[in-house]
């Protein structure tokens, strides 16, 4: 069974769009890209594939910056709102900030990634798991972080 769409939009609702779950993951991101992107310690995303995911307007107002070499992050050209994160290491995929939905998705937040580089100020006492490493995905032992 197919739950119903969710709807998102940014700040200010020129960029509207919508998922259809199932997703794919939830997580917190603690990447210094991701804290400076969005001006926050932490950002927790959400992934569907691209077929799962419809932009409903807004198009003319979405701004993309390549900000790695393998990823794009969109963000409204109005308010500013960070929306998506594209990558052609997961091409069939689309992460969106779980912060611009307008109601819950079929998860919540599983794990913390990029946990060896969060910003040492953010404390994380949730009992999920922490994970690290090149690749952000990586085991941390529980006393290296």
């Amino acid at each position: 069974m197919t739950r119903a769409r969710v709807a998102g939009s940014c700040l200010c609702g020129a960029i509207r769009f919508h998922i259809r779950p199932p997703t794919l993951f939830c997580g917190h991101c603690h990447c210094s890209l991701c804290r400076r992107s969005h001006g926050a310690g932490v950002v927790t995303w959400f992934a569907v594939p691209r077929g799962r995911f419809e932009l409903e307007a807004g198009e003319a107002d979405l701004r993309r910056y390549a900000s790695s070499e393998h990823g794009t992050r969109s963000f409204c050209g109005r308010c500013g709102s960070s929306l998506f994160f594209e990558s052609s290491s997961h091409p069939d995929r689309i992460d969106i900030v779980l912060a611009n939905m307008e109601g819950p998705i079929d998860r919540p937040p599983q794990v913390h990634v990029y946990f060896d580089d969060r910003a040492p100020w953010v404390v994380a006492e949730d009992g999920l798991p922490r994970l690290g490493g090149t690749t952000g995905l990586e085991p941390i032992e529980p006393d290296s972080a």
